[in-house]
């Protein structure tokens, strides 16, 4: 077994059962528990778990080391959304739009981060309740039930209300020749209208949606800061990208 899947068999017993021991995993992977010992050590210096006496149990979520923490998740979105903790600081006013991507970002946040969150992600609530310091604005419109988001006219109007330090926003589809683009003419109205009223951009995107386009223009490139996907910053599938002047991570 590749010192990845382990890794991977760790985490998962860990959700499972919230505490392991170091026996019990090596029986289960089939390695010496001095094997076993290393990998807890790798995955705590990484920020995935905390050593305890004989073992280990989950710890909370946090942004600590974000570097090769993509190597030990499989989950694509779980890998974004480690990466994006690096770009949220205390004090930012941000937009966050829609999907399950989004919602993984605010789920890694640290507990104690103080943060106004402002949105049309009607999934964010029962995430953020726990999350004392962080202001949420919920924005208005016509609830789409399919997406979990409000659109139109009035959820574009009040998010032209403010000026944010940074959108997170997630993506259907991006292309170095035609930027960014949606499947709908109102979640594509949205983006726009956070895109125009924010500082900085970053575009989260899994590999599946690179070099792909939409019906709907949002935004280009090179409007964009930075684009955020669950592949390693030198794979070749990015290559498009490396010449546009954004920072990929």
């Amino acid at each position: 077994m590749l010192k990845e899947e382990r890794f991977e068999t760790i985490i998962s017993q860990l959700k499972e059962k919230n505490k392991v021991k170091f026996e019990e995993l090596a029986l289960l992977l089939h390695v010496s528990e001095d094997t076993i010992r290393r990998d807890i050590d790798t995955l705590h210096r990484n920020g995935l778990l905390s050593k305890v006496r004989g073992g280990a149990m989950l710890r909370e979520k946090d942004p600590l080391s974000f570097q090769d923490r993509q190597s030990f998740l499989t989950k694509e979105k779980d890998i974004i959304a480690l990466k994006t903790q690096q770009f949220l600081k205390d004090g930012m006013t941000v937009f966050m739009d829609g999907g399950t991507t989004v919602c993984a970002v605010t789920n890694y946040m640290p507990l104690d981060i103080k943060l106004r969150i402002i949105t049309n992600n009607y999934s964010l609530p029962a995430i953020l309740s726990k999350f004392k310091n962080i202001e949420l604005v919920m924005l208005g419109g016509i609830y789409h039930h399919d997406l979990a988001v409000t659109i139109g006219t009035t959820t574009c109007n009040e998010a032209s209300q403010y000026i944010a330090d940074l959108f997170i926003m997630g993506t259907c589809a991006i292309d170095v020749d035609f930027g960014i683009s949606a499947t709908a003419i109102p979640d594509g109205e949205t983006k726009k209208a956070m895109a125009q009223a924010s500082k900085r951009i970053i575009a989260l995107a899994n590999r599946n949606k690179l070099r792909r386009t939409e019906a709907f223009k949002v935004c280009n490139i090179h409007d964009i800061e930075s684009l955020i996907t669950d592949l390693d910053s030198n794979d070749p599938e990015l290559e498009p990208f490396r010449n546009t002047g954004i920072q990929i991570i």
